[in-house]
């Protein structure tokens, strides 16, 4: 449990073990109690999320959906707990389909590997919950304690891996954090006549402006990517990339930076109007393989997607 440290709000680093299990493929979520003037808990729910309704979170408190990190059931009248971890579970009332399947590559007792489809998110965020790949494969698995072991842009498509179990999902994260896994990408973009490739572009990654962009700045650069002409029709490239490092959006911020920013994509080098719900034009990226030496068998192991871009 949280405790107090000289009047300030503390956070325990590991994350605590909910007591709620997964419902639905849908892993409760979880929230610290900062210092605040409420004095029940539920003024302080509806307060924190507008869009969720008082009558809704009594329904919800009252049906045992909430709780300390005891176990504990909230009710209603339970008073504001500065410090505390509640538990609860997200609930959408309108979300949007994604007609787009995953495939999967390959199971094995540590490891899933997936082929994901564009537009599918890989985690729930925002306006997605259960049309996320994590969500699917919860479900269509029973795996409760699959995870993500890397990430994909929602709009991005094409191989990602999970792993089945806590105990063994160190070992592969750390494959990535020591960058000692083979990433390749492919793209569609501009042909530029006076771009001398292969190159390897670097730069300096922050975050921008709109909140959800990156941008290049001055300063010691943090990302690199490979950049390769694989094959042409007319005027559009089939580009192939590989980066070495794995900064949020890298690719695309790269290949815009090159006056080759890749077909279809809303954010670089310009902030397109949000397309809503059209997924009729997709980004033209797909992470086309992957591959390593596994830490556990110490076998090399390669995955590849059957998309086509």
């Amino acid at each position: 449990m949280a405790a107090i440290i000289g009047g300030m709000d503390y956070r325990p680093s590991r994350r605590p073990e909910p007591p709620l299990p997964v419902r639905d493929g849908v892993a409760p979520s979880y929230l610290w109690l900062n210092s605040g003037p409420w004095v029940r808990l539920l003024d302080f729910l509806v307060e924190q999320f507008p869009a969720v309704s008082r009558e809704a979170w009594i329904g919800r408190m009252e049906r045992g959906d909430v709780r300390d990190e005891l176990g504990q059931v909230l009710s209603p009248t339970c008073r504001y707990r500065r410090n505390a971890c509640i538990f609860y579970y997200r609930e959408l009332d309108d979300e949007t389909p994604i007609p787009f399947l995953e495939t999967v590559v390959e199971q094995d007792e540590n490891l899933l590997v997936v082929d994901k489809p564009h537009f599918l998110p890989v985690i729930p965020s925002g306006r997605f919950l259960h049309e996320t790949l994590l969500t699917r494969l919860r479900k269509s698995t029973g795996l409760a304690e699959l995870s993500p072991i890397h990430r994909l842009d929602r709009e991005t498509a094409g191989i990602v891996m999970f792993s089945v179990k806590a105990a063994t999902r160190g070992a592969y994260q750390s494959l990535f954090q020591q960058r000692m896994v083979e990433k390749e990408y492919e793209a569609l973009a501009p042909i530029r006549a006076d771009l001398q490739l292969p190159l390897v572009h670097r730069s300096r990654m922050v975050e921008g402006s709109p909140f959800f962009r990156m941008e290049e700045a001055p300063g010691i650069p943090n990302s690199e990517t490979r950049v390769d002409l694989a094959g042409r029709d007319g005027d559009i490239g089939l580009y192939r990339l590989r980066p070495l490092t794995g900064r949020k959006h890298q690719l695309r911020v790269h290949m815009a930076a090159l006056g080759i920013p890749i077909i279809n994509d809303s954010f670089y080098p310009h902030t397109l109007p949000c397309k809503g719900d059209d997924m009729s034009r997709p980004l033209k990226l797909l992470a086309r393989s992957i591959a390593f030496v596994d830490p556990l068998s110490g076998k090399r192991r390669a995955f590849s997607s059957e998309r086509e871009l």
